[in-house]
């Protein structure tokens, strides 16, 4: 019989009701130990490498979400040593991602969260049509956090972000704004989300950042060249999302890379013709280095990309609780030097993957 992969282990775990997550108060799960803490640039905040990225739970672009496995998909990270939790205000047209984190926490105006953080963000919300639109005036921002507070049930985040830089609005406006949310006690620090070096610079220069966030994966890693040594030069933390490139680096794709119909990855370059042909390939080498570190793919991407240099951590969405459970283990190992020289020549083979949008 062949071995099983750390992919076909895990599911069977689950399947055998094995390994499941168990119940427990949202005091207790705040108290678990850390394996890792890094500093979130210079705000005294200290985070995980691997945090909970919070889209998914809002069930805004993702089949088959309920309240009932995204509060247990919040309280699993927690229980998984995750200290993290990344949502924003447009995580759910009622902010649904926001209000779920204050449920699964049962958090209340000044109650003791021990070392969770939690960051959210503004200048996104949905309009009377139903579709997201940018608005990062300083009004708007500012009302923004106080409602997402609100729905958080906190008087304060550790870290505020600018979501994305609004064509509209001079960044310098939008950073005001979030230096106002600091100085104000409402944010312990201030970061920008999707913006490019010129942008960030130009908003560091208003209101000092602790932290950006930007996309970065193994296939898409632009902000190398220059965005990544600008942040390490200046004390800046950078959070990376979409390090499975939307689930294609989990390694859990059928083999034909045939998604459902309606699928909102379909529109992805990655998920289609030749890219999607050269990311099999990619893949299938993956498994068998999975296999040899005893991990899951999905656990060998992350811990590759939390090791990178500059990155201070992994946004891992999740919508059920044995996912963040997953990749949750990416944390407390590391790759051998075999390893890390097997994925680094399959990268050479691969190549960079096509992005819709470049940071650099």
């Amino acid at each position: 019989m062949a071995a099983e992969t750390g992919d076909a282990r895990l599911r069977g775990h689950y399947a055998f009701g094995m390994n499941k997550p168990t119940e427990a108060a949202p005091s207790e799960l705040m108290k678990v130990d850390t394996p890792e803490l890094r500093p979130l640039g210079g705000s005294g905040v200290e985070i995980t490498p691997v945090s909970l990225g919070c889209w998914p739970i809002a069930g805004v672009s993702t089949l088959g979400v309920n309240d009932k496995d995204s509060l247990a998909t919040v309280q699993q990270a927690l229980a998984s040593g995750i200290n993290h939790l990344d949502t924003a205000y447009c995580y759910g047209a009622a902010g649904e991602s926001e209000n779920l984190i204050r449920k699964a926490l049962n958090l209340s105006s000044g109650s003791d969260r021990g070392n969770l953080t939690i960051a959210t963000k503004g200048g996104i919300h949905y309009d009377a049509s139903g579709s997201q639109a940018q608005d990062a005036r300083p009004k708007t921002l500012l009302s923004e956090c106080d409602e997402s507070l609100q729905r958080l049930g906190v008087d304060q985040v550790e870290l505020y972000y600018l979501h994305s830089p609004d064509p509209e609005v001079p960044i310098e406006e939008s950073a005001g704004a979030i230096a106002e949310l600091v100085e104000s006690g409402k944010s312990r620090s201030a970061g920008a989300s999707n913006c490019t070096l010129d942008e960030l610079q130009a908003f560091h220069a208003v209101c000092p950042l602790s932290a950006v966030q930007l996309p970065y994966n193994m296939l898409q890693r632009d902000i190398e060249k220059k965005t990544l040594p600008w942040c390490q030069e200046n004390n800046i933390a950078v959070a990376v999302y979409w390090p499975l490139m939307k689930g294609l680096l989990a390694g859990k794709l059928p083999e034909d890379g045939q998604l459902s119909e309606g699928d909102s990855r379909l529109k992805y370059p990655m998920y289609q013709g030749e890219e999607l042909e050269k990311n099999q390939a990619f893949l299938r080498q993956l498994r068998e280095i999975a296999e040899d570190a005893d991990k899951t793919v999905a656990q060998l991407v992350v811990n590759w990309t939390m090791r990178q240099a500059g990155i201070t951590t992994v946004l891992c969405g999740a919508k059920r609780a044995w996912q963040i459970e997953e990749t949750a283990g990416a944390m407390g190992w590391s790759l051998t030097e075999k390893q890390e020289s097997d994925i680094a020549e399959a990268l050479e083979a691969r190549g960079l993957a096509e992005a819709k949008r470049r940071f650099e």
